[in-house]
């Protein structure tokens, strides 16, 4: 996996506590609930929409070597509930096709379903760009940071389901 440690040690935890945005909450909680599902039939979704905005980007490039990773569910039973995180990161074959790939990606996403909920830059001293949408239908919501200033310039992109709920009689599987 060749993403940077200091990337995905930032991201997770931006992305388990900024990505409930979604408007899918379950009986009055801020928990966004995505279903019923076992981990393993779950983070394959996850990929799925991963893959599917990896489609979106529309430059050569490369993508780092990931899986989708189980975390918990805020404030409910680990052993029950769980969400699926899935990081990532790519870089252009081409450092200039980055600025084209963010732009695709906030054109593309809104026709595939995503609605774009922040877009803009952060307040780091590289004032990288973000951008967060959440796709309701599917449960999910992605952010992804544009690093220009990186060597090599990339994009960081996390895409986190909402929380499931394992079918009765089983486990979370955590992996």
């Amino acid at each position: 996996m060749k993403i940077k440690l200091g990337v995905l040690a930032a991201a997770m935890p931006l992305a388990l506590t900024t990505l409930t945005g979604c408007n899918m909450t379950d009986s009055g909680s801020d928990i966004p609930s995505a279903g019923t599902s076992t981990s393993s039939d779950a983070a394959d979704a996850v990929e799925a929409l991963s893959s599917g905005i990896y489609d979106l980007i529309g430059v050569k490039g490369k993508t780092s070597d990931s899986r989708a990773t189980v975390t918990e569910c805020s404030g409910k039973d680990p052993d029950t509930y769980f969400r699926v995180l899935h990081p990532w990161s790519f870089t252009p074959a081409s450092p200039g096709d980055l600025e084209e790939a963010m732009q695709r990606l906030k054109e593309a996403l809104p026709k595939h379903g995503w609605k774009i909920v922040e877009y803009g830059p952060d307040t780091s001293k590289n004032k990288n760009m973000r951008l967060t949408a959440d796709n309701d239908a599917k449960k999910a919501s992605v952010h992804i940071i544009q690093m220009a200033k990186d060597n090599p310039p990339m994009l960081s992109v996390d895409v986190i389901s909402g929380c499931y709920r394992v079918p009765d009689g089983r486990k979370v599987e955590h992996f």
